[in-house]
């Protein structure tokens, strides 16, 4: 949720063996210490990876206080196993990506990972480029975003309306808090295309939901997930912490996320992608984006 963490900078993935192979981060502390795309993690402080272990069980391993040393001991074949010292640093997890794309040179596009910390500034610095470009439209992608903190996600709303409620928090014993549009929005006006899918949730459905109660944009895609609880989050001593949910969240058109979702207005299947049929769902956010200038 901050957005960073203390940690050696390398993605895990599981492969059909049941092996765990490594991909550095560009420029991370693992990618100086010399760990390539591909190598096999057998140990962490020699301590065997063991199938029991999930990969975020092995991701917590690696993930400790900046200035800590890990020790990993790898598999490069045909090269005998071997240990590398990595000194953890600070990683940044970008939660915002952003380019002009490439079939429609005049629509921009921002996709959204998570809300964190970082993410109302990283969506301010998007928004800002994309109009320097002179972009006449804007595909905001939700899809696979499970959400995050509640402020954010109200922050990034706030950068397309101009006022009015962003959501309704319905606590116990019919008590009701409402969050409203932050004002000095830097993207109120340009026309606007929200991508989601089953794996929108949470925090991306609060922002999903405001657009679209307001006009402001048209949902495609596929139902979302329907994840729409407040939590309060208590740090604890050890560093992690404890979240209580206390309330349901309602859209500003009051319709419940909480096992409900959203339901896209244009409503399309992304079936598998391939070479052939490319992302369907884009290639339709971009027609409708164009079909509004003619």
């Amino acid at each position: 949720m901050r957005g960073s963490y203390g940690g050696i900078g390398v993605a895990l993935q599981c492969d059909t063996e049941g092996k765990i192979v490594l991909s550095p981060y560009p420029d991370s502390p693992a990618e100086r210490a010399g760990i390539r795309d591909g190598d096999i993690l057998l140990a962490i402080d020699g301590n065997a990876v063991s199938s029991e272990l999930s990969l975020d069980d092995l991701r917590s391993q690696l993930r400790d206080e900046i200035g800590a040393v890990v020790t990993l001991t790898l598999s490069r074949p045909p090269t005998p196993p071997f240990d590398i010292v990595i000194t953890r640093d600070e990683i940044q997890v970008a939660s915002v990506t952003w380019r002009i794309l490439e079939q429609a040179s005049d629509i921009g596009y921002i996709h959204i990972e998570s809300f964190t910390e970082r993410t109302s500034n990283e969506i301010l610095l998007s928004l800002q480029e994309l109009q320097q470009a002179k972009i006449s439209g804007l595909i905001l992608d939700l899809r696979g975003n499970s959400g995050g903190l509640i402020d954010s996600a109200i922050a990034i709303a706030s950068q397309f309306l101009d006022d009015g409620d962003v959501l309704y928090h319905q606590m116990s014993r019919e008590q009701e808090r409402t969050s409203r549009v932050q004002r000095d929005g830097v993207a109120i006006d340009i026309p606007l295309a929200v991508l989601v899918n089953g794996e929108t949730a949470s925090a991306a459905e609060i922002v999903a939901g405001a657009l679209q109660d307001h006009g402001r944009a048209t949902l495609i895609g596929e139902p979302t997930f329907g994840k729409g609880s407040m939590q309060l989050v208590y740090d604890l001593s050890d560093g992690s912490s404890l979240h209580v949910t206390s309330a349901i969240w309602l859209t500003p058109g009051r319709h419940q996320i909480q096992g409900k979702g959203l339901t896209p207005d244009i409503y399309i299947s992304r079936g598998e992608d391939d070479a052939d049929s490319g992302d369907k769902q884009l290639d339709r956010a971009v027609n409708y984006l164009q079909s509004r200038r003619e």
